[in-house]
């Protein structure tokens, strides 16, 4: 199927007001690109491997929606123009110049495979679903990842840092929990080690899909796993879903801003004596970490970094 795309050229200052218009068009979806720093309350929704580097605001935005090529828009189309034109009469809301483009429904769900292949994490390979495998030899760990709409391929640093640490951790016995688990790329690997069990928590629906069909991927359908929707931190519900005092580790590779609140929520779920193996870290967040951590009463047992990002591995008290 043909899409066109119409993308608006406008201020921040105005975009709200013409996404309202176009919503009350009938144009329910509109991407919207421009240079606005997050808001903290943002960045800690964001269960995510990366931040993106703050943008300077340059005061400049651009909407874009997109309707059928194959059906007839010129009513719609004239009605966007009129009401561009009456908001430019009474304010300053930018060129508000309208490009259109072309593009497939496939475009939206393939485009970004041209940026991802398999690759290693010391001796582990991992491999997209739309790959052969060429491994250099037969004794090789190889994981398949497709992360379709979630987050996490395992080529973030934050991501080989937990990597590392779950494989020295974990165990035959071992009950892992993973916050913000995305793709379900850390309880995978959590089972590949030996783990007993993983259950994961994210905020996106979107990791439903993600997690089953990497699991079933990696031969790993069968495995008892669990996955729970909702934020672990302020929803009661989720936390007693999840129980309390169950697990061997705990993983949370997310932003400091979020594994801020997140650590005295952590510790009511591990076991005594629990491991802990945070990242999403970056290196002037390494002090604030460590301090989060020891105000909990956490023992720091091992600092790791990858380029700026750092992994911090502890243990609650016995």
């Amino acid at each position: 199927m043909k899409y066109n795309k119409y993308t608006i050229q406008t201020t921040t200052e105005a975009e709200d007001l013409l996404i309202s218009t176009l919503y009350d068009l009938g144009i329910e979806g509109v991407e919207v690109e421009d240079k606005i720093p997050l808001t903290e309350e943002e960045k800690a929704g964001m269960f995510v491997d990366i931040l993106p580097d703050a943008p300077v605001d340059d005061g400049i935005a651009y909407l874009s929606f997109y309707l059928d090529a194959e059906e007839d828009n010129e009513k719609l189309l004239s009605a966007v123009s009129e009401e561009l034109a009456s908001i430019a009469s009474y304010m300053d809301a930018g060129s508000l110049t309208m490009q259109v483009t072309q593009t497939r429904d496939e475009d939206f769900l393939n485009n970004w495979k041209q940026y991802f292949h398999q690759f290693y994490i010391d001796d582990i390979l991992v491999v997209p679903s739309w790959e052969e495998v060429q491994a250099k030899d037969d004794d090789k760990m190889i994981i398949h990842i497709d992360p379709g709409t979630a987050f996490g391929t395992g080529m973030h640093e934050t991501t080989q840092l937990c990597i590392r640490a779950l494989r020295k951790y974990v165990t035959q016995d071992t009950r892992l929990l993973d916050v913000g688990t995305g793709s379900g790329i850390l309880a995978i690997m959590a089972y590949k080690f030996g783990a007993a069990y993983a259950i994961g928590t994210d905020l996106d629906i979107c990791a439903v899909d993600a997690v089953a069909d990497n699991m079933e991927a990696n031969g790993l359908a069968d495995r008892k796993y669990r996955l729970l929707i909702g934020n672990i931190i302020d929803d009661p519900a989720i936390a007693d879903a999840v129980g309390y005092g169950q697990y061997d580790i705990v993983t949370a590779n997310i932003l400091t801003e979020v594994l801020t609140p997140l650590t005295p929520q952590i510790k009511k779920h591990l076991k005594p004596g629990g491991i802990y193996i945070t990242s999403g870290i970056i290196d002037d967040k390494e002090e604030t970490m460590r301090n989060v951590l020891q105000q909990n009463g956490f023992e720091i047992l091992d600092v790791a970094h990858q380029g700026e990002w750092v992994g911090i591995t502890a243990r609650k008290p016995e």
